[in-house]
């Protein structure tokens, strides 16, 4: 029996009081933010929802039946998509918990709350139910072998995977005509239609990865806790990877602050203000320097520019298509001093990594040791295939956002030329993939639709989404309110959450909800965030330490603070509303505590 695809009476597309989203499993119905958010952080729109929908749903069934761990018939007859993981409700993306506390207490030696120490950080989850199918001989069969297999592989497959599919990205950007030159018929089809086709492949191999990156560090945590009576080795064990796609952004931004740094003239233009009038003046600008940063920082863009706040929906700009973002990071960037090199605290923790592993291997006896040994490598390296796969995903991306937003432009120019004075930048994504053809006929004629929408969607991006759910999501007018305030910290308070990366540091907390806006933050300052994707990777160099609300073992904030050498500080619940800016902190990344030491007058 083939899985049902993705319909209107699975996914409700809009109207009626919904908002995009599919039914929950009843077999697994404990669903979370935790992970998913990172990668699709805001209000999905029906256009974005609707091509993830069609590209997601057997690129997610593939991925969960990979392992073994998870039957074939366990999950016959559940919608499975959307995004990263299962499911989209009310409009936001959630991870299935339920499926892989079950996995995780299939693997051997792991328990169903591995699963939450990977994906989740802290909180109050509800619990694991235990179902007289959890334990299956065939899955745990199955999972012993892909466990013995994975470690014991090098990884050259995938890798060799990996590298294939770079090459099918850079194949699908050079056949599409240039955006400018393309017909409206043509951006179309590279906006939506061979972005779906792409996309799921693409997407399957990246949660495959995912899904071994996570199993991987599990296992060597649980090992560090039952041969070294430290689960938190294992977060040292795998600092200074090198090699890490989500951190490099950091590093050439890092030289870019430099340059600027080092020129009265550049220092010049950016203590004036970051806005378009002084990028046009910077590139016009005839000075040998000037000149010599335009070609710097155009590499850039041509590197990096497809990353950005939620680089994984094409309704939002990114690096590329708003310059100015970058430009405010390289601005925070140049006011640090050089001890914040990204290039030098890579070699400090290499060289402090490599001591510990050669410590932590000399307490183990075979054959335990060889085992250990063989975990942290297959860790290290899929943790680094992890954020490859990412970035691979994210450029095809990239690719159908220039082209969308191209097209989006002259329907709304030419909405607006029907009489449509409402029409406005971001029109596009209000609708859903199958009704773009009409739309393109009759702009103007959608116009009802769209201001519907847009409204709709502006009520939901209002409140918080629930964290967690089981069975079924609360409705809508019982989310908190985003303007709600919550009690905040007093003297001496410590804030619990977990170890991202060791250390212990000082400063004013610094409290940052966007990414593109981060203005306040100065060198000696601590980044407080909600969440952070590849984005917010710069923001972490000039920063002291990094609390965040939530996150875990796999998410970005962990995986580029430990590469970076940032004290970090993971799921420290809603830091972000109870600590004042202001206020004098410190982070203890290897205990995640957070201690308040003096607040703001």
């Amino acid at each position: 029996m083939s899985a049902p695809s993705p319909s209107n009476d699975l996914w409700k597309p809009v109207g009626d009081g919904h908002w995009v989203g599919t039914n929950p499993a009843e077999r697994f119905p404990v669903y979370t933010r935790g992970n998913a958010g990172e990668v699709y952080p805001e209000v999905f729109t029906p256009l974005s929802f609707s091509i993830a929908a069609q590209a997601g749903e057997e690129a997610m069934r593939s991925a969960i039946l990979y392992s073994g761990l998870i039957r074939p018939e366990e999950i016959e007859g559940h919608p499975l998509s959307t995004a990263f993981g299962s499911g989209v409700f009310g409009g936001y993306a959630y991870l299935n918990l339920s499926i892989q506390r079950v996995a995780a207490g299939r693997v051997p030696g792991g328990k169903p709350t591995d699963a939450d120490v990977s994906f989740l950080g802290v909180g109050d989850p509800p619990p694991h139910v235990v179902h007289p199918d959890d334990k299956n001989l065939k899955a745990g069969l199955a999972g012993l072998r892909f466990v013995w297999k994975t470690i014991n592989d090098s990884g050259a497959e995938m890798g060799a995977k990996l590298a294939a599919d770079q090459r099918t990205v850079d194949q699908f950007l050079a056949d599409m005509p240039p955006v400018d030159d393309s017909t409206n018929d043509e951006l179309h089809a590279g906006a939506t239609e061979r972005l779906i086709d792409l996309f799921a492949p693409l997407f399957e191999t990246h949660l495959k990865v995912s899904f071994v990156a996570g199993l991987t560090v599990n296992v060597l945590t649980n090992l560090c806790e039952k041969q070294l009576d430290d689960p938190n080795v294992a977060v040292q064990l795998l600092a200074g990877l090198g090699e890490v796609d989500s951190a490099a952004p950091s590093v050439a931004i890092w030289k870019l602050g430099r340059l600027v740094a080092a020129s009265d003239v550049l220092t010049a233009r950016f203590d004036g203000g970051i806005d378009q009038a002084m990028l046009d003046d910077l590139r016009a600008g005839t000075d040998d320097v000037e000149q010599a940063f335009v070609t710097a920082f155009d590499g850039f863009l041509a590197n990096f520019g497809s990353r950005g706040p939620n680089e994984w929906d094409t309704a939002f700009d990114t690096w590329e298509t708003d310059p100015l973002l970058p430009l405010v990071l390289i601005d925070r960037m140049r006011l640090a001093d050089e001890s914040h090199d990204p290039t030098a605290q890579q070699a400090r923790l290499r060289a402090d990594r490599e001591q510990l592993e050669a410590e932590v291997l000399a307490k183990l006896k075979f054959p335990v040791k060889k085992i250990f040994q063989r975990t942290l490598n297959a860790a290290r390296t899929y943790s680094q295939f992890r954020e490859r796969s990412k970035t691979t995903v994210v450029r095809a991306i990239h690719g159908s956002r220039l082209r969308s937003m191209e097209l989006d432009r002259r329907l709304v120019e030419q909405a607006m030329s029907d009489g449509n004075a409402d029409a406005a930048r971001g029109d596009l994504w209000f609708l859903t993939e199958d009704e773009i053809d009409n739309y393109m006929a009759d702009p103007a004629g959608s116009a009802e639709t769209i201001a519907g929408r847009r409204a709709q969607h502006a009520k939901i991006n209002e409140r918080i989404p629930p964290f967690f759910f089981e069975t079924s999501q609360p409705p809508l007018n019982e989310w908190e309110l985003r303007s709600e305030t919550k009690e905040q910290v007093t003297k001496g308070e410590v804030l619990t959450g977990l170890p991202g990366c060791l250390g212990v540091a000082r400063g004013r907390a610094r409290v940052v909800t966007n990414p593109a806006d981060p203005r306040g933050l100065e060198p000696g300052d601590v980044l407080v965030a909600p969440l952070t994707d590849p984005s917010w990777t710069p923001l972490f160099v000039p920063a002291e330490a990094v609390v965040v609300d939530v996150g875990a073992v796999m998410s970005h904030a962990v995986i580029v603070s430990r590469e970076l050498g940032i004290p970090c500080a993971v799921s420290v619940s809603d830091a972000t509303r109870r600590i004042p800016d202001g206020a004098l902190i410190e982070v203890d990344g290897s205990t995640g505590t957070v201690t308040v030491i003096e607040l703001p007058e």
